[in-house]
């Protein structure tokens, strides 16, 4: 009798052969992994990952957090005047787990300074005294996440904020961070900054105030600068093609404007390829 015969009598095929044979094989593999690796076996792809650099296992900066005092006036200025998307917003955070992943390097800080976790900031999210609330906004390059900590009692949104602001928000202080906005190579800047000014004025967010390049010693004179004060150009350097001016946010956040022109354009440019290409 034939091999072939004794395939079609048994109503085993060849096919179901080779697979139970190659589940046996790669069984003993599983179990022999010093057998795998004398074979060269391939290592799974996300057993390589793990091994190598950190920057390797990174995607790149997937989204910069605000914490704001007024989460409907934040987001109505991140959406409505700057023109961002609504990812999802998500709230009422609250228990242990929360609490901890967030605010344990906070908690440990203020038993070492025997004070009350409170007068540090640190609000209650572990006993539900305190709530935190999210909503995510999409621009075209970076997801921007803002933030609000209040009291359980307060309404969403529209509540106030469970700690106050910091009174000293000078950009030179150091963990001062500052998000940048990217203008379009076509855009007038200066037309581009006092028309940001208006339109947040126009909303009651008066806090909305950018930088002059001239000097002024009151907001009366910064008011009546002329529009060309608006922008920092630098022409020269190696940042040769910055346009810039620094502006506080509605909570008073920091900001920045910028065009990227000319040399430095290539200079990021460049350096992303070159980033790119070496995968």
């Amino acid at each position: 009798m034939s091999e072939e015969t004794d395939f079609e009598t048994t109503g085993i095929g060849r096919r179901e052969v080779l697979l139970t044979a190659g589940a046996m094989l790669a069984g003993m593999a599983a179990t022999n992994p010093a057998a795998a690796n004398a074979q060269g076996a391939p290592r799974p792809a996300s057993v390589a990952r793990d091994s190598a650099p950190l920057g390797a296992r990174l995607q790149g900066v997937q989204h910069f957090g605000v914490t704001v005092q007024n989460m409907n006036r934040a987001f109505e200025f991140y959406t409505e005047v700057l023109g961002g998307t609504e990812i999802f917003r998500d709230g009422d955070f609250q228990g242990e787990p929360i609490h901890n992943t967030l605010l344990t390097d906070q908690e440990i800080e203020a038993r070492e300074r025997h004070v009350n976790p409170r007068t540090i900031g640190v609000p209650d999210l572990r006993g539900g005294t305190q709530r935190l609330d999210v909503r995510f906004v999409q621009f075209d390059n970076v997801v921007i996440e803002l933030l609000q900590y209040r009291d359980a009692g307060q309404p969403s949104g529209s509540g106030d904020s469970f700690a106050e602001a910091r009174d000293h928000m000078s950009p030179a202080f150091p963990r001062s961070m500052h998000i940048c906005f990217y203008v379009r190579d076509d855009v007038d800047f200066n037309k581009f900054i006092h028309d940001l000014e208006a339109e947040s004025a126009r909303r009651g967010m008066t806090q909305v105030r950018a930088n002059r390049v001239i000097t002024v010693t009151s907001e009366q004179q910064r008011r009546a600068a002329p529009m060309e004060a608006n922008t920092n150009r630098i022409t020269q350097g190696l940042s040769e093609g910055w346009e810039l001016i620094y502006c506080k946010g509605p909570e008073g956040e920091q900001l920045e404007f910028v065009k990227a022109l000319g040399p430095v354009k290539k200079r990021f440019s460049d350096a992303l390829a070159a980033r790119q290409q070496r995968g």
